[in-house]
């Protein structure tokens, strides 16, 4: 087995988190090498959909890896009672393909300096001395720091202990379209078909991404009995599009998202999908950003003292910008998924309430400012 030189900082996973951490790396002048396991560009099932905000925290324009610019969020129970909200003028909601989002980052990163391998899966990793070794392929890889960013089904969060040890998953099934889009500027979400849980169909440039998703409870979603309902809605046949089970690794409390030895988690393996809308895409955005922030300062550091507090400055950053939302996010989705018709008339319906929800898919607004008044609202209905 070969050895490769020395790296700053080794990228597992190429995805939107691997690629922003490995962006923002290389930018600040690290060596950094980025392990895909798949052919770039690959493949993801995924909604799309993230809040415009995100540019801001790239120095590149990403508009041209965006399909969709959403202006209006329609909400809908068992296809009926339709409520719509329109979306704050300067946070539209984008949708994005995976497949170009991430391969688009990836290719900015490779601009900056790092080196992108694709299908290399990462075979093991660990710890020797002072430095990291990760195995792929018949070669071995060094780096003084490690960035896990292979996703929901991550091999090594796990095992480096990152994370949450007994991760929770949404049960979802997504669904690409292709097809005429009747309303391209309109994303929605339904929230009668689906037992704990509800559908979304976000339009693109040439069709539909579509999911199933059941939040509380250990029931498999019953997609296509959901789907033979919800397709026709859209003008689409009832047995229409590629269809792949597709779990979240959804936020469920605060955890350390970092080592001491200069290993960090970051995207779906670091378990930060939205446990009440599914928002997975600005948390891995946010996550790989953050990351790379508190690896230039390990990296940089002149005392032991000053690499561990830069590593912890991560996991704390992730807790103040995205946990302390979803710790409120989950409460209730714990309340609205258990009683979801209450929730809508009491959730969904309440003149300001899609506005609220539209604040907080464009990133304008945390569940925290509003969670409160939800979740009283909601108990003291059951009561």
């Amino acid at each position: 087995m070969s050895t490769a030189h020395l790296h700053d900082v080794i990228v597992v996973g190429a995805g939107a988190a691997g690629a922003a951490a490995a962006y923002h790396l290389s930018a600040s002048g690290h060596r950094v090498l980025m392990l895909e396991a798949e052919a770039m560009p690959r493949r993801k099932p995924c909604g799309g959909g993230m809040a415009a905000s995100v540019q801001r925290w790239f120095p590149f324009d990403l508009t041209p890896a965006v399909d969709q610019v959403i202006e209006q969020v329609r909400f809908t129970w068992c296809l009926d009672d339709p409520v719509t909200a329109v979306l704050p003028g300067d946070s539209p909601f984008w949708i994005v393909q995976r497949s170009r989002l991430d391969h688009y980052i990836a290719q900015q990163a490779v601009a900056a300096g790092a080196e992108l391998m694709d299908r290399s899966p990462a075979e093991s990793i660990q710890r020797n001395d002072d430095h990291w070794v990760v195995e792929s392929g018949g070669h071995r890889y060094t780096s003084r720091a490690v960035v896990l960013a292979d996703g929901s089904s991550s091999r090594f969060a796990g095992s480096l202990e990152l994370g949450n040890p007994r991760p929770r998953y949404a049960s979802a099934v997504a669904v690409e379209v292709e097809a005429e889009v009747k309303e391209p500027s309109t994303a929605r979400f339904e929230f009668g078909l689906v037992r704990h849980g509800f559908c979304w169909a976000f339009p693109r440039h040439g069709g539909y991404s579509i999911g199933v998703g059941s939040f509380i409870g250990k029931d498999p979603v019953d997609a296509d009995a959901v789907l033979d309902q919800l397709l026709p809605s859209l003008g689409l046949p009832a047995d229409a599009g590629l269809r792949q089970q597709s779990p979240l690794r959804v936020w469920d409390g605060h955890y350390p998202l970092h080592s001491a030895a200069g290993a960090v988690v970051v995207g779906d393996a670091a378990s930060l999908c939205d446990p009440f809308l599914a928002e997975g895409l600005r948390p891995a955005l946010l996550s790989g950003v953050r990351s790379a922030e508190a690896l230039h300062h390990y990296l940089n550091a002149t005392s032991q003292r000053q690499a561990g507090q830069a590593l912890a400055n991560y996991s704390q950053a992730m807790r103040e910008q995205w946990g302390e939302s979803m710790a409120w996010g989950r409460r209730i989705a714990q309340v609205f998924y258990r009683v979801p018709k209450v929730g809508y008339q009491l959730g969904i319906k309440r003149p300001t309430a899609p506005q609220r929800i539209a604040q907080i898919l464009s990133g304008e607004m945390g569940y925290g400012d509003i969670a409160q008044r939800v979740i009283k609202r909601l108990l003291f209905q059951r009561s």
